[in-house]
């Protein structure tokens, strides 16, 4: 089983003026720390007014910055909203590419549809529509990462013509394509399309086994590929998968202060129950009056990677044993310098033995996954992607409706850069001319 660690950027108020700064800084530097510890990912997730409960809403630049401090640990998006009014599958293919290149291959591409009243509603978007976007914008962002040119797509919701997106990714034909699952139909769809599932798990290791078998059981029977690559995975994430190591038990949870609970709290205010008030609402105060009420939403050893060496040791193989293939621990509002020493901790007493048992499992995986792949891969159907029409060609200048020329600044800027062009080359021939 792989460990990686998992950022939502959760900021709580009241902020002070440097707050937001800090929180990317000492993010930049966990991962940094995270890397040489050994950790398998960092994932990143992406959400838009969040506020408190989330400040990642552009995970590309974070994740840019971390490639650049990094050497080894993968680099995930968890996730990437798809719905094109809040990124455009070109767009995306385009940072995706970017960031595999600057990682020198390393990215992870989770994607997902959107949940929350405050992105949807902010997007314009219909829930109804979200699971249809989400299907299009991962075709068209996937096939403007291998074709060559894009060949164009017209949906329900894209509708793009032909173009050569670049940079094509490092990682070929494409980064691991991953989406979002919060409930077993979701888990066994990301089976049924042959991509790995970040799976959300909050009822603990055993009731995760049987997801795990789940899913693998749903890829061997009904596995359909929709990506050129398949990415046959299943990862834990949520719930009870808070992180903070210590010396002690006592030690770890006084550094993770109730900070644990805020990501179950902030899902149920944001998904579920809460009425917010942009600006206004005060998540982490409302947070601190509900723990006051009942102090077990505050997360302590047994419901996270919380404790001492040998409690978080024993609570990671818990987990190991459902057969999952990596877990995410979260990293809710706690103490930096405590988190700082959580991942040194990780690194010299927990992570090796899990990084050499993970070695052979992957081997061993791969062995027994053979023959189903190869059924797996008959199933895939013939591209439905349109032949690219060789005489197709755009240029010129745009116009609006109706024609109306809209682009008066191009030709302005041309005969302003020709003018130039014209002067330099008469002040050069005449100084040519004086000095003969």
């Amino acid at each position: 089983m792989k460990i990686s660690l998992f950022y939502e950027f959760p900021l709580p108020r009241p902020w002070t003026e440097d707050d937001e700064h800090q929180l990317f800084q000492h993010g930049l530097d966990e991962v940094e720390a995270a890397d040489k510890a050994g950790f398998s990912t960092v994932w990143l997730t992406e959400h838009h007014f969040l506020e408190e409960y989330c400040h990642s809403t552009a995970p590309e630049m974070f994740l840019a910055a971390a490639s650049q401090r990094t050497k080894d640990i993968r680099l995930g998006f968890g996730v990437m909203h798809l719905p094109p009014a809040i990124n455009h599958p070109a767009r995306i293919a385009e940072r995706v590419a970017t960031l595999d290149h600057l990682s020198n291959g390393r990215v992870e591409y989770g994607t997902g549809e959107g949940s929350s009243v405050a992105e949807l509603g902010g997007f314009n978007i219909d829930p109804a529509d979200k699971r249809a976007q989400w299907e299009e914008a991962l075709e068209v962002s996937i096939r403007c990462m291998v074709e060559e040119p894009f060949s164009g797509f017209k949906g329900a919701h894209v509708d793009m013509p032909a173009r050569n997106v670049i940079p094509k990714p490092l990682q070929k034909p494409h980064p691991p394509v991953w989406v979002a699952c919060t409930r077993p139909a979701s888990v066994q769809m990301a089976a049924q399309k042959a991509i790995g599932a970040l799976s959300f798990a909050y009822t603990g290791p055993e009731a995760l086994k049987e997801r795990v078998k789940g899913y693998y059981d749903e890829f061997e029977a009904a596995g359909m590929p929709v990506t050129p690559a398949i990415n046959p995975n299943i990862l834990a994430i949520g719930g009870d998968l808070s992180m903070m190591v210590a010396r002690t038990d006592d030690e770890a949870l006084k550094r993770l202060g109730i900070g644990g609970g805020f990501f179950s709290f902030g899902i149920m205010h944001y998904y579920l129950t809460g009425m917010h008030v942009p600006g206004r609402t005060k998540v982490w105060e409302r947070y601190q009056q509900a723990v006051a009420e009942d102090p077990t939403l505050a997360y302590g050893p047994g419901r996270g990677a919380i404790g001492s060496p040998n409690t978080v040791r024993e609570f990671l193989r818990s987990y190991e044993a459902s057969g999952v293939d990596e877990i995410i621990l979260l990293l809710n509002p706690r103490s930096h310098e405590g988190t700082m020493e959580s991942i040194e901790i990780m690194g010299r007493e927990i992570l090796p033995e899990f990084i050499e048992r993970d070695a052979k499992a992957v081997a061993e995986k791969n062995r027994r996954l053979e023959p189903i792949i190869e059924k797996v891969e008959a199933r895939r159907r013939p591209s439905n992607a349109p032949v690219f029409d060789e005489t197709y060609n755009f240029g010129g200048l745009p116009t609006g409706r109706g024609g109306k020329f809209t682009a008066g600044e191009i030709p302005e800027a041309m005969a302003e850069i020709n003018e130039g062009r014209v002067k330099a080359a008469q002040a050069e021939k005449a100084a040519r001319e004086a000095a003969s």
